[in-house]
């Protein structure tokens, strides 16, 4: 099975696309998740789309808009509340966590890889075969 993260930018007018790719494939739509973490001192938060694997190969999909949206609960935003919308139209809760900055790591695949790791060990995804 191979699980990757698929960035689609910061969330600014790219959310629009993450939201679109929800409703599109809501057959295979597992979690909606949003990874809130800080940098530097900002409240900032990451949305994520979890996709059931393909068939054939196995191939997992988690698109990411990464760190570019406030943190909705420090800052109340409209992007966050259309994405909560968006998942309640699709039967799922927004899945939130609290994570690691990606600038604490020194490379974006290592961030990704610890992303992945903390979702397998909480049972989001499935475990590594």
């Amino acid at each position: 099975m191979i699980q990757r993260f698929i960035e689609l930018g910061d969330g600014f007018s790219d959310i629009y696309e993450l939201i679109e790719l929800a409703k599109a494939n809501q057959h295979r739509l597992v979690h909606m998740m949003a990874l809130h973490t800080i940098i530097d001192t900002k409240q900032v938060t990451s949305l994520v789309v979890v996709l059931k694997p393909t068939d054939p190969g196995k191939f997992q999909a988690l698109y990411i808009c990464r760190e570019g949206i406030p943190n909705p609960n420090y800052v109340p935003n409209q992007r966050y509340e259309l994405f909560v919308q968006t998942a309640e139209e699709l039967n799922k809760t927004v899945i939130e966590l609290s994570v690691k900055a990606s600038s604490m790591f020194h490379e974006k695949e290592l961030y990704f890889q610890h992303l992945i790791g903390i979702l397998r060990l909480n049972h989001y995804i499935m475990p590594l075969q």
